[in-house]
């Protein structure tokens, strides 16, 4: 704890659970009276403007303190005061929110009662943003006098720039990744940043302007044929550490500094980027003010920490350290009621104080431990409840929260209090002079395109309203529609229930078609092709007859598909980007055929594939799941090692602990806390490679699958062996640490291989074995799905024993005829490692016949 603590001179709470940053926090003369005020703006839209002036210091704040709260409606992610309107020199307000850029004028109002003078803020002008935006800086842009320019950083790299009222232009960062801090030299006339490299990179305005205009922007390649500059930047420094705040500070016209502040270092750069001064920080930093200095050559500057602190450094040397009621995410330094030097803090809960530097020391003791024997009952108790409160917690939960702004299309009912002035009822069966009706708006609010959105107001009877139902015409992103409806008592008897329900029902375009994708298979039949208007009604639109030959898919993940009919032969193609997204789209056209022709009454229907087999795109899919089980046991072992680590340490303390007489505790407890990081990082990275791993395993069931369906297609496979081909390929539901998809379908492809698919009578005689074990790599597991897809294709057909006498005459010579290979096939010996497969009803003979290579005739016998 710090000797000196940070004297109160006035403070104050702001609002109820609101959330501020380090933009958030301006102070400047924004009234044009001579005196600063505070500015503080919130993320729930809540702007305030503060003249404190305490009669003793360390008093709240009162009322009169807060000259103006106003709320925008809007998040709030930067306050700045500037000369940002045309034809005059005054000061104005600028707040920034996502997608709006406001100005304001903050005038003062002479009062003539007791409640004193009156401020409001009006509207100068305000800028739309096509981009979400992040910071944003202002000054001379360019050299201008009498006038402020502002320029707005996007999430996305591009740089915003407005001459006051107007848009100037706009850039993209070149190499952008991630937005980071931004600030304006305006001795350098250059605009300095931080990029996601940590690099600190300076941009010159003219470079900005003559470069190639970020709405017209072409591609690398193509830049050089543009007619505008590439963005080039001035100089680069690599800091090697995520940067926090960037400032530019320039008390005289001779020296300028740029000072960054990282999450370790701190950092004084010259105008051309070479390093002035550096200070090795040994706390984690949150904000950092610099200031001017008495000393002449020296800068002053205010940094707050994490641990409530905060320091005053002159140049590297720390002059001053005092503490703090809370963690600064923003420093100022203010002139307030003729005090100079007035340091402006403020938290992130909205914890705004206004304090001074003071040598009175705190008078707190910490009181004298009497005993060191605890109540365990107490401590049990409080953990009960505690345990009581999570239980509640996490049942309570949603899985995924629920968020109105996720929503594409968002329908609200408003109920007007009162009654209508003139009753709206109609074909009433009251018996009544009058019938009430009350007034209900219905607004519709649209995030995406929906198309012919219709809207029905149901009520239960003997209620109803003027009218039940709407049709609208499309709704555009981000429009709105409003309907106001009456609803009265229509039968003459009381209602059960006063609710009423509000459906919507709408649709939304399909994705478009693509014509370019890495994965594409062609499926031939020998009907003509039928439209797609006829078997995916669903999914088209019969007003457009583009999409009768080509439909496209987007799956919620964001993968697309694309389904292509030919309009002279009898093909369809399926392709997209991925391959395990071809299955879905491949078996639903598959059983929508089948279903199409069996209506018609058509017998012979049939759909064959004569392309290869997407081996290579397969056994990538088999490479990272299997890639991921690796990491998972690399995880568990670097887990386990670190966890018995920790316990180690843990032991050691609690023997020093327990010792009557104090001993150093040598750095264990630093050991224990570092040992106690690793572990929650090791067990976070082992949940997300759990993750990845069911989520590969899906995409490679998806991809098998689609294989399964392929060969099966390719070889016209009957029911029975495509049977056998699933229990091949597929025997797990999902994945175990016992186990594993890999070794499972390798030692079923082998025994496949050793039995209805084996080349002589070595293969079958070959003993096997029932363990299985993670394999060391896939080399071995896709060697035999090849050599499995090769037989096949060289006559081989699947079948499996059911007795031991079959299974014994299968290792005779002659028991099992035997399937010719060329070769260029290796001719290697393949180790068993398999359990046996389910065993299937029936017995498979085959016999060869002379003059007929590669071909065999299958004799079917019941047991």
């Amino acid at each position: 704890m710090s000797l000196f603590k940070a004297r109160d001179w006035w403070s104050t709470m702001l609002g109820e659970k609101e959330e501020f940053d380090q933009g958030c926090l301006c102070v400047a003369d924004v009234d044009n009276s001579g005196r600063d005020k505070i500015i503080v703006g919130s993320y729930m839209g809540y702007l305030r403007i503060f003249n404190p002036h305490p009669v003793k210091p360390g008093d709240g704040g009162q009322p009169e303190d807060l000259l103006l709260e106003v709320q925008l409606r809007e998040p709030i992610l930067q306050v700045e005061v500037g000369k940002f309107v045309s034809g005059t020199e005054g000061l104005h307000l600028a707040v920034l929110h996502c997608r709006k850029l406001c100005v304001y004028a903050v005038s003062e109002t002479l009062g003539n009662v007791e409640h004193g003078n009156q401020y409001q803020i009006k509207l100068m002008y305000e800028h739309n943003l096509q981009r979400t935006a992040c910071n944003m800086t202002y000054g001379p842009f360019g050299g201008v006098k009498g006038r402020d320019l502002i320029c707005i950083q996007s999430m996305d790299g591009m740089l915003m720039l407005f001459e006051q009222e107007s848009y100037a232009f706009g850039r993209f960062l070149p190499g952008f990744l991630l937005p980071g801090p931004l600030t304006y030299s305006s001795r350098t006339d250059s605009f300095i940043t931080v990029s996601s490299c940590r690099q600190v990179e300076s941009y010159k305005y003219q470079v900005l302007a003559f470069a190639t205009d970020a709405d017209e922007r072409q591609e690398i390649d193509q830049a050089k044929l543009g007619s505008g500059k590439r963005l080039v930047v001035d100089w680069v420094l690599n800091l090697g550490e995520q940067a926090l705040d960037i400032c530019v500070a320039s008390f005289n016209q001779t020296i300028s500094s740029v000072f960054v502040l990282g999450e370790r270092n701190f950092f004084c750069l010259k105008d051309n980027g070479q390093i002035r001064f550096m200070k090795k920080l040994d706390y984690s930093p949150s904000c950092f003010i610099p200031y001017c200095s008495v000393k002449e050559g020296t800068i002053n500057t205010l940094i707050g920490n994490h641990s409530k602190m905060l320091n005053v450094y002159q140049d590297v040397t720390l002059k001053w350290a005092a503490q703090l009621p809370h963690i600064p995410v923003s420093v100022k330094v203010a002139n307030l009621q003729d005090l100079k030097g007035v340091i402006v803090t403020l938290s992130d809960t909205g914890h705004l104080q206004c304090s001074y530097l003071g040598t009175d020391p705190s008078l707190f003791q910490a009181p004298r431990v009497e005993s060191r024997e605890l109540n365990q009952e107490e401590f049990d108790a409080e953990m009960k409840e505690l345990q009581k409160i999570i239980k509640e917690a996490t049942k309570t939960q949603d899985i995924v929260p629920k968020s109105e702004k996720t929503r594409d299309v968002i329908v609200t009912a408003e109920v007007s209090p009162d009654l209508d002035v003139e009753s709206q009822a109609i074909d009433s069966e009251v018996k009544a002079e009058a019938v009430p009706s009350v007034t209900v708006k219905i607004t519709i609010q649209s995030r995406v395109t929906a198309k012919k959105p219709n809207l029905e107001v149901c009520v239960q009877a003997p209620l109803a309203v003027t009218c039940e139902q709407f049709v609208f015409d499309d709704l555009e992103p981000d429009s709105s529609e409003t309907v106001v409806v009456s609803v009265f008592l229509k039968r003459n008897f009381s209602p059960s229930e006063l609710e009423g329900n509000c459906v919507l029902s709408y649709s939304t375009p399909t994705a478009q078609p693509s014509k370019a994708a890495n994965h594409k298979i062609t499926i031939d039949t020998n009907k003509p092709p039928i439209s797609f208007l006829t078997i995916f009604p669903d999914f088209v639109d019969p007003s457009e007859d583009d999409q009768a030959n080509v439909l496209g898919f987007q799956f919620l993940s964001g993968s697309k598909a694309t389904l292509l009919a030919s309009k002279t032969s009898q093909r369809y193609r399926i392709q997209s980007d991925q391959l395990e997204d071809l299955w879905l789209i491949t078996k639903e056209l598959r059983l929508r055929l089948e279903e199409r022709f069996k209506k018609q009454n058509c017998k012979d229907f049939a759909c064959t594939f004569s392309g290869s087999i997407p081996l290579q795109e397969y056994f990538e899919l088999i490479d990272r799941h299997f890639e991921l089980r690796l990491n998972e046991e690399k995880l568990q072992e670097l887990l386990s090692q670190r966890a018995a680590q920790f316990r180690a340490i843990e032991r050691r303390l609690l023997t020093r602990f327990k010792d009557k007489t104090p001993a150093p505790l040598q750095h264990l407890d630093t050991l224990l806390e570092g040992t106690f990081r690793e572990v929650i990082a090791l067990a976070d990275a082992a949940v997300e490679n759990q993750a990845n791993i069911f989520q590969a395993f899906t995409k490679l069931k998806s991809a098998t699958h689609l294989v399964i369906m392929l060969i099966s297609l390719w070889q016209k496979l009957s029911t029975d062996q495509v049977a056998i081909l699933e229990a091949t390929f597929l025997p797990l539901a999902e994945d175990t640490k016992e186990m594993g998809w890999e070794e499972t379908v390798d030692a079923a492809i082998s025994y496949l291989l050793r039995t209805c698919l084996s080349k002589s009578s070595k293969e079958q005689a070959l003993s096997l074995s029932s363990q299985l074990c993670m394999p060391k790599d896939t080399s071995r597991l896709k060697k035999n799905i090849t050599l499995f897809c090769d037989r096949l294709a060289k006559g081989g057909r699947l079948s499996l024993c059911t007795d031991s006498a079959t299974q014994q005459a299968a290792v005779m010579p002659g028991g099992c005829a035997t399937i010719p290979e060329s070769d260029l096939e290796e001719r290697t010996v393949i180790l068993c490692s398999t359990a046996m497969l389910p065993h299937h009803g029936q017995i498979t003979k085959q016999k060869f016949k002379p003059g007929l290579s590669g071909e065999s005739a299958e004799e079917t016998e019941e047991p």
